[in-house]
C-alpha cells in the first residue's frame, strides 16, 4: 500500500508531510488536491477515516461562507466542486486517513 498526499503547492504543511515522509525514505503520491480534488469514492473512504465532513473543512479559507450555512449533504457537493475548501494535507494509507500534518499518527502506520 501506498502513501497518497493531496495537499496544495502553496500549503506549508503539504510541504512538511512530504519532507516527513522523504526524510524516511517512504515512497509517497503526491496529488495536488485543486487539479485533481477527490472522486468521490476517496472522500468517501477519507470522511469514514477522519469522523466526518467538518474535519475537511478549512475554516481559514476565503470561500468558507460559501458552505458554512449549507445542510450536509449540500455541504459534500460544494465540497467536491471546491477543492480549495478542503483543509490540507489530507494523507491516505489504505482505508487510514488523517486531515492537518499529524506526524505521530503517520508513525503508527509505518
Amino acid at each position: 500500500m501506498a502513501i497518497q498526499i493531496f495537499g496544495k503547492k502553496k500549503c506549508f504543511d503539504t510541504k512538511k508531510a512530504e519532507r516527513y515522509f522523504k526524510e524516511r525514505g517512504i515512497s509517497y503520491q503526491r496529488v495536488d488536491i485543486l487539479d485533481k480534488g477527490l472522486s468521490q469514492g476517496e472522500l468517501h473512504s477519507v470522511l469514514r477515516a477522519v469522523g466526518g465532513l467538518e474535519e475537511l473543512i478549512d475554516e481559514k479559507s476565503k470561500d468558507y461562507a460559501m458552505i458554512h450555512y449549507l445542510v450536509e449533504d449540500q455541504k459534500e457537493e460544494k465540497l467536491m466542486n471546491n477543492p480549495k475548501l478542503y483543509k490540507t494535507p489530507i494523507v491516505r494509507f489504505g482505508k487510514k486517513a488523517t486531515v492537518g500534518y499529524v506526524p505521530d499518527v503517520w508513525k503508527s502506520w509505518l
